[in-house]
Parts: C-alpha cells; sequence; structure tokens
C-alpha cells in the first residue's frame, strides 16, 4: 500500500510518500518546507493570512505530487498552532479546497503517540524510552517501552520561545536567561507527569535536535543517514547551544548544514533540548530521523 503522510506543525510543513509493507516503510519521497503557520499565534491567538498562504503554497506541491505517485490513502495532521488559534477554521477549509482532505487538528496525547511509535520503530537503545520531540510551538514528552506509557505536550517550542523571550540578534544574556527559567519550570513539570526521569534512553526528534546533532557531528552538510540514530553528548549539546545562542542570525545562515528558515529559532530549541537534558539528568541523546511523520505513515497501513 502507498500512503501519503503530512505533518503540519508550528514552523514547519512535511510530507512522507511511502510504501508500506510487513510492518515497515519504506521511502518513496520526502519533502519538507518551512511555512511559520504558527507566526505570531502566541501573541494573537490567531493564523495570519500571509501564513495561511505561505501553507497553501506548499500543499498545492503536496497535493500535485501525491496525485503522481499513485497513492493510496492520505492523512494530514496539524499540530500546535492550529490548536491553538482561534480562527482554525480558515486553515482547515483551505486544505480541504486543496489537498481534499479533512486535516486532522490532533491532541498533543495523539501527537505523542504519533511521534513514539514513529521514533521507537528500528531502534536499537535500552528502553523505557523517553522520546522528546521538540517542535515550533510545543514539545511532547512521552515515555514507554514498545508503546507510550506516559505522554504529556507542553506549550514550548522554538518559535514560541523565540517570540516570547529571544529578540536581539543575538539574544542579550536576559533574554536567554528568561527562557531558559520558563522552559525549565515546563520541562520539570512535564518530567514529573511522565516519571521521565526513570527512562534509560532519551530520544530526541524533529528540526531543532538533528540541526543540532549535525552541529556537533561537525558534517560538512546536512546528512540524515548520519544524523540518525546519532548519539550526541550532553557537553556537545551545551557548546552547540552557547555557539548559536551567541551568534547573529545572518551567521547560523551561513552553517552548512543549517536550513535558511531554521537560523532564526534554532537558538531556543537547542536550548530546550539542553535543559532537557540537565533536568533528567540525560548524558547523551539518541536523534532520530523518524518522527511524527513515519508514525502517521504507519498508522495509515
Amino acid at each position: 500500500m502507498r500512503v501519503a503522510a503530512i505533518d503540519c506543525g508550528t514552523n514547519s510543513i512535511r510530507l512522507l510518500i511511502a510504501d508500506v509493507a510487513g510492518g515497515a516503510l519504506t521511502d518513496v519521497s520526502r519533502r519538507m518546507e518551512i511555512v511559520r503557520l504558527g507566526e505570531g499565534v502566541d501573541r494573537t491567538g490567531r493564523l495570519a493570512p500571509e501564513a495561511i498562504e505561505r501553507t497553501r503554497t506548499a500543499l498545492l506541491g503536496y497535493a500535485a505530487e501525491i496525485a503522481e505517485l499513485g497513492v493510496d490513502r492520505v492523512r494530514m495532521c496539524a499540530t500546535s498552532a492550529s490548536r491553538d488559534a482561534s480562527n482554525a477554521e480558515d486553515f482547515r477549509s483551505m486544505v480541504r479546497a486543496v489537498l481534499g482532505v479533512e486535516p486532522e487538528v490532533i491532541s498533543g496525547e495523539e501527537e505523542a503517540r504519533l511521534s513514539f511509535a514513529g521514533a521507537v520503530n528500528g531502534l536499537n537503545a535500552e528502553p523505557p524510552y523517553l522520546v522528546v520531540d521538540i517542535g515550533g510551538g510545543s514539545t511532547e514528552f512521552v515515555v514507554g517501552f514498545e508503546r507510550v506509557e506516559h505522554a504529556v505536550s507542553v506549550d514550548i517550542g522554538c518559535v514560541r520561545m523565540t517570540e516570547r523571550h529571544l529578540h536581539g540578534d543575538p539574544p542579550a544574556p536576559a533574554e536567554v536567561a528568561a527562557a531558559e527559567a520558563d522552559i525549565t519550570r515546563t520541562v520539570d513539570a512535564a518530567l514529573r507527569k511522565v516519571s521521565g526521569h526513570g527512562a534509560m534512553t532519551l530520544v530526541g526528534l524533529a528540526g531543532s535536535v538533528t540541526t543540532v546533532a549535525a552541529l556537533a557531528l561537525r558534517l560538512p552538510e546536512y546528512d540524515a543517514a548520519r544524523i540518525h540514530h546519532a548519539r550526541i553528548p550532553y557537553d556537545d549539546v551545551a557548546k552547540v547551544t552557547a555557539d548559536l545562542l551567541g551568534s547573529t542570525v545572518a551567521d547560523r545562515r551561513d552553517l552548512p548544514v543549517m536550513h535558511p528558515g531554521r537560523a532564526d529559532v534554532i537558538g531556543a530549541g537547542a536550548l530546550i533540548l539542553r535543559v532537557i537534558m540537565e533536568r533528567s539528568g540525560k548524558l547523551s541523546v539518541v536523534a532520530s530521523e523518524h518522527d511524527i511523520l513515519d508514525g502517521i505513515a504507519f498508522s495509515l497501513a
């Protein structure tokens, strides 16, 4: 069966077209565009018209590829920004018109379950796992063995924390301190709720984590195969975080592994990862290129 999974988050929209057989995925196509759907939502409570239009443009390309490649089933999940916005119906109407399917504005718990399913498939590490999916508007914390035992979604993400705290270029020390205090309070509460301190392996998902991993590995270009399941020590994460928060957006864009649409929010994403490692007591993180997108694809089989 050929399936198409679309994950529309606060910062990016991604497409996976895959063949599913025997409990395994075979990639046909993976795409990602930075559309910043959640731009300004933390402040205004609404999706900006220009953000919806950026997302529509990306979806037009996805719809064409889905038609060309003969997909049997399509599922689109929309996460934090379209959960929070008062005008979410504008977004849903646009998706129905372009894609022909109803976007599922999933709960944080469902987001966590799908992320966990995608992340642990094929993972060779010691359970139980603490899976953290650091998005643009929210971060999911999931603990489990083969299945989810505990899960929570909290409102810290790279876009939300940047818009709320990190205004300078580079951000001032006081701004970083305020962001870190905000993140720490939320992370501590999340770890208590999911019993995260007892997990044996920390697994990190999404673009903030994989970009930090690429920088820690000093890759000359972004290489998903080398990043996937790479184990990154805490000291390397801390150094990358300090370097990112101490640099300008222009400097970050010049890094060979940096997606230009991520450069302005990567400092906050790295800071969230560093704080999670500190507060959970984990000395390393396993970076995963497989995440909620893979979980959505599996759910269609």
